[in-house]
């Protein structure tokens, strides 16, 4: 009885022959033409793309329970009809045709997908938020790839219980606790597909034990509020002023939660002073509340020692949520959460029922690159990188357009841009023409939103929009560019600067 469905190799072509799927019923004039009739649709709708190469006569009549010349005959029949091509050495493969037709919307192209902020096309690209993708470590990642795959045992493929991988854990609690100053023992770290992930779990647990409101910061990514909001929580800003968030204005939120960037806030680039730190865990002791301690650009800080995370004040108050993004790359999405004893049960819990973990895989690479110090090694010679292009950018800026200036601490992957008043409207639209993509900072206000709302950063602010308790100002993503392009964008930077204010 024959099969309808070609889906394995059959056993002497294993190693060299594909799956292929393929509908080969209802055929009235016989298998051979119902063949002919599935391959030829599989070709035309687009299905089989060009170049795909099918398998072999004998794997494919195998597959299908019918005799080998039928399978030979059909594809002699369409390689005289221009569907296929066959050649010695190189077997059967689908021809190149015009643009195959391809299911569509009713009105004949299905919606493109929203493209990524970072992702719009531009010459230089100074936006903020993401590493210079092209140093990602791939020889020693893959090295240590195949080590935890050689190392790893049988269980860890199979089906994973939450809070992540122990061989991930126990690298996690030496690192944090060594370089951070976390207090983090393996049974408190909850490994998470990146901050989003991190933050919306913590979120539903709050939501779910009683807490209404969280405090966020004035400035902030539009993402996270939105994300905070979907949960079912009131965002409520903190007041602002030179030294960076007022913390001391957490009681008359009524908040039962605070979501702060202490080492370096994005986007101000400011850390949070020692007695607003106090300030935060001394407001969560009074009232129960928890803080959420976003490790944001922590590893890289250039002047002098990182400050130690805010976490290590009162582990039982404090969440501590640190991601490889910044530091690796954000395609790994790969985080982690260090949590106060009374949130792990529930963060379990609802991370079971998400099944949101990263792959496994990955997160045996990373305990193995962690404990082997290849991740120590990567950090460090980032760090040297973008503290070079930092400098660059300053002394640049100093020289050709000393109108502006540069605030923020030296740390993390982006600096502020202070400009005159007046003058941000021009010298983004300059920038928009010089094919420069940068972020204003206004865009980040409470209220505003960008990412959120599917706008753009680099966009000018909307008529009649005064400039927030900040100014006028960019947000130069100096880590982004590539090395070979970093001068060329400095350079697209400048000009724009020196024109315009």
């Amino acid at each position: 009885m024959a099969d309808y469905w070609a889906t394995s190799a059959g056993l002497r072509d294993f190693q060299r022959s594909l799956d292929l799927h393929l509908d080969v019923r209802g055929g009235s004039r016989g298998t051979g033409a119902a063949l002919i009739r599935a391959l030829r649709d599989a070709v035309r709708t687009g299905r089989l793309a060009p170049g795909t190469r099918l398998p072999s006569s004998r794997a494919l009549a195998a597959d299908l329970g019918v005799a080998r010349n039928t399978v030979a005959d059909a594809y002699a029949e369409l390689v005289a009809e221009g569907w296929l091509t066959a050649r010695r050495g190189s077997g059967t493969r689908v021809a190149a045709r015009a643009e195959p037709r391809r299911a569509g919307t009713a009105a004949g192209r299905l919606p493109e997908p929203p493209p990524h902020p970072l992702d719009r096309p531009a010459t230089y690209n100074l936006l903020p938020g993401a590493p210079d993708s092209a140093r990602f470590p791939r020889a020693a990642w893959a090295a240590a790839a195949r080590r935890a795959l050689t190392a790893a045992p049988s269980a860890a493929f199979g089906h994973q219980g939450p809070g992540g991988r122990v061989e991930l854990r126990r690298a996690l609690a030496g690192y944090l606790a060594r370089a951070r100053g976390v207090h983090a023992e393996p049974a408190r770290i909850v490994v998470c597909a990146g901050f989003t992930s991190g933050l919306r779990l913590l979120a539903e647990v709050l939501r779910a034990q009683g807490t209404r409101r969280i405090a966020v910061e004035p400035y902030g990514l539009g993402l996270h509020r939105r994300l905070l909001t979907d949960a079912g929580l009131r965002t409520v800003p903190l007041p602002y002023d030179d030294g960076g968030t007022a913390t001391a204005g957490l009681p008359a939120t009524g908040a039962g939660a605070v979501l702060l960037t202490p080492a370096h806030q994005f986007p101000t680039g400011v850390p949070l002073a020692p007695e607003r730190r106090a300030a935060a865990v001394d407001w969560a002791r009074a009232t129960g509340g928890v803080v959420l301690d976003d490790d944001y650009d922590g590893e890289f800080r250039y002047d002098r020692q990182p400050v130690g995370a805010l976490q290590s004040l009162d582990p039982e108050h404090v969440a501590h949520l640190g991601t490889v993004s910044k530091s690796l790359s954000p395609a790994l999405r790969l985080g982690w959460m260090v949590l106060p004893g009374r949130l792990l049960r529930p963060v379990h819990e609802v991370q079971a029922l998400s099944r949101t973990p990263p792959g496994v895989v990955d997160q045996l690479t990373l305990a193995e690159f962690v404990e082997s110090g290849g991740y120590d090694r990567h950090v460090r010679a980032a760090r040297q990188r973008y503290r070079r292009r930092r400098d660059r950018l300053v002394a640049e800026l100093a020289r050709r357009a000393p109108r502006v200036t540069v605030t923020g601490i030296a740390a993390g992957l982006h600096a502020v841009v202070r400009l005159p008043p007046g003058t941000e409207r021009r010298v983004l639209a300059r920038a928009a023409r010089e094919g420069l993509a940068v972020a204003r900072l206004g865009a980040y206000e409470y209220g505003q939103g960008a990412w959120e709302e599917g706008g753009d950063f680099a966009a000018p602010p909307a008529a009649g929009e005064a400039p927030g308790p900040e100014g006028e100002a960019l947000v130069v993503g100096y880590g982004t560019p590539p090395d070979h392009l970093y001068p060329g964008a400095l350079a697209a930077l400048c000009r724009v600067l020196e024109a315009e204010t």
